[in-house]
C-alpha cells in the first residue's frame, strides 16, 4: 500500500485547494453529478421531442417543442420561392406528405440544452431545456438537414446537409462552425469513432425517386462512405461498397449504406443498405464484406421496391455494449429482432409498426426501437429477444438518442 500514499495525499491536497479557492469548479462538479440520463425521442412530423426514462419501463418524463420559431421560419420560406419549392418537395417526398421538424438530437454535456436538426427548416438549433427558448440557430448549406453525430466528449456535433453533399461540424455550445467536409450524394448517417479521431459519413444517394429496379441503380447517384480526420476535417479514406458487393455475387444489391454500427473494438462495421431485408458485416482491416445476414420477409409486405419508404426496407441497427447482440429494425416488414453476433441467428420477430430506428437503453440491457407507424417506442430485451414495454410518444417518432437533463427537470412552459 505505501506506493499509493503520495497519490492519496495529492488528491487530498487538491480537494482542499478546490474547496478553498475554486467554489465555481466544485459547483460544476456538483451540477454534473445532478444530471439524469434520459432518452430523447424525436417526433418528426409534429416537431416535438419526448423525454423518457433511459432504462426499465421508459416512463415519460416530459416533452419539448423543437419548433418554437415555426411562424418565423414559415414566413421566411414563403418569402423565398426556391426555399418554398424545397420545403414542399421535402413534404411531398421524403416526408410522405408531412413536414420534417425533428430528425436528430443530442444534449449538451451540462444537460442544459438539446441540439436538434430540423430537415424542413434546413437548420440545426439549440434549445434551452429549462425555458424552451432557442439559444442558437445554424442554417445548413442547401435546403435540408439530416442525421447528426456527437463527438465522444460531447463538445461537437456533425450534421449532414443532404442537398449540398456537405457535413458541417459545429461547436455544441455556441453553434459556431468548426469545419465542414464534402461527401457523396445525399449524406445521411454520421459516426464518430470512439477515440474521437475520425468521422464516418454514409451517403445514400437519391431515395425518393421511382427508379428502384436494380438495373437503374446507377441513377441513384454517388454513394460511398467518407472518412475524415475529426480535427482537420480532411478526407483520409473512402469506402465504396459496390465492388465489395459485386465480389460476393450481389450485383443486384444496392450499395447505399444506411444505418450502421461498429463493433466495440471498431474492427467490424455492421450496416444496412437500401431495399434489403438484412445487413452486412464489413471488416475494416481487410476491406471486405465478410458476412451477409438475410432476415425473414413479412409475407404481407410487397416486394415492389417503389413501395418502400425512402428505399429503406430495413432501417435501424444497434449493438449491445458487450458486442454480443445486434438489434435490427425491419421497417417495411413490421418487426424488430435481436440477432446473435457470433452465429447471426435471429431471435423472435417482435411485431412493430414501421420501426424506423434502434438504439440501446442507458443500462445496455434493452434495444429501443421507434415505431413510426403507431407513434410509440418499444423496448426489447437483448438477453431474451422479447418485448418488455411500449410507450406512446408523438407523431412519427424516428431518431431515439440518449441524453442528459437536470435531475429535477420538467417540461418547459408552452
Amino acid at each position: 500500500m505505501p506506493a499509493f500514499r503520495p497519490r492519496h495525499l495529492c488528491a487530498l491536497a487538491a480537494a482542499v485547494v478546490l474547496t478553498v479557492t475554486a467554489p465555481a469548479t466544485a459547483a460544476s462538479a456538483a451540477d454534473a453529478a445532478a444530471l439524469r440520463e434520459v432518452l430523447f425521442v424525436g417526433n418528426n412530423w409534429d416537431g416535438t421531442a419526448d423525454v423518457l426514462k433511459s432504462t426499465g419501463d421508459l416512463a415519460k418524463i416530459g416533452r419539448i417543442n423543437v419548433i418554437p420559431d415555426k411562424d418565423a421560419r414559415i414566413t421566411e420560406i414563403n418569402a423565398d420561392p426556391i426555399k418554398w419549392i424545397y420545403f414542399m418537395a421535402i413534404r411531398n417526398g421524403v416526408g410522405e406528405g408531412h413536414d420534417q421538424f425533428a430528425d436528430d438530437m443530442y444534449t449538451t454535456p451540462d444537460g442544459a440544452s438539446v441540439v436538434v436538426s430540423r430537415p424542413s427548416f434546413a437548420d440545426v438549433v439549440s434549445i434551452n431545456l429549462a425555458t424552451g427558448a432557442i439559444n442558437w440557430r445554424f442554417p445548413v448549406s442547401g435546403y435540408r438537414s439530416d442525421h447528426m453525430a456527437v463527438s465522444p466528449d460531447g463538445t461537437r456535433v456533425a450534421v449532414s446537409a443532404s442537398t449540398a453533399n456537405t457535413v458541417h461540424v459545429l461547436d455544441i455550445d455556441t453553434g459556431k462552425q468548426l469545419g465542414k467536409f464534402t461527401t457523396g450524394d445525399k449524406p445521411h448517417e454520421n459516426i464518430f469513432t470512439k477515440d474521437g479521431k475520425y468521422i464516418y459519413n454514409m451517403a445514400i444517394g437519391d431515395v425518393n425517386t421511382s427508379t428502384d429496379a436494380p438495373w437503374l441503380d446507377w441513377t441513384k447517384g454517388d454513394r460511398h462512405i467518407t472518412v475524415v480526420d475529426a480535427t482537420t476535417y480532411q478526407q483520409v479514406r473512402t469506402i465504396d461498397m459496390r465492388p465489395k458487393l459485386d465480389a460476393i455475387g450481389l450485383t443486384d444489391y444496392s450499395d447505399a449504406v444506411r444505418p450502421a454500427v461498429f463493433s466495440p473494438d471498431e474492427s467490424k462495421l455492421y450496416f444496412q443498405v437500401s431495399f434489403f431485408n438484412g445487413f452486412f458485416e464489413y471488416d475494416l482491416a481487410t476491406d471486405k464484406i465478410t458476412r451477409t445476414k438475410t432476415l425473414p420477409k413479412n409475407p404481407a409486405t410487397s416486394d415492389d421496391r417503389t413501395t418502400f419508404v425512402n428505399d429503406s426496407r430495413h432501417h435501424g441497427i444497434s449493438m449491445n455494449p458487450a458486442g454480443t447482440k445486434l438489434c435490427v429494425a425491419g421497417t417495411m416488414d413490421d418487426y424488430a429482432t435481436v440477432v446473435d453476433r457470433t452465429t447471426l441467428q435471429e431471435g423472435p420477430l417482435v411485431t412493430a409498426s414501421k420501426p424506423y430506428w434502434a438504439t440501446v437503453s442507458g443500462d445496455g440491457k434493452l434495444c429501443v426501437i421507434s415505431e413510426s407507424g403507431t407513434d410509440q417506442v418499444t423496448a426489447i430485451d437483448f438477453a431474451t429477444g422479447q418485448k418488455t414495454v411500449s410507450v406512446p410518444v408523438g407523431d412519427h417518432p424516428q431518431r431515439v438518442r440518449l441524453g442528459h437533463v437536470a435531475s429535477n427537470w420538467t417540461s418547459p412552459a408552452s
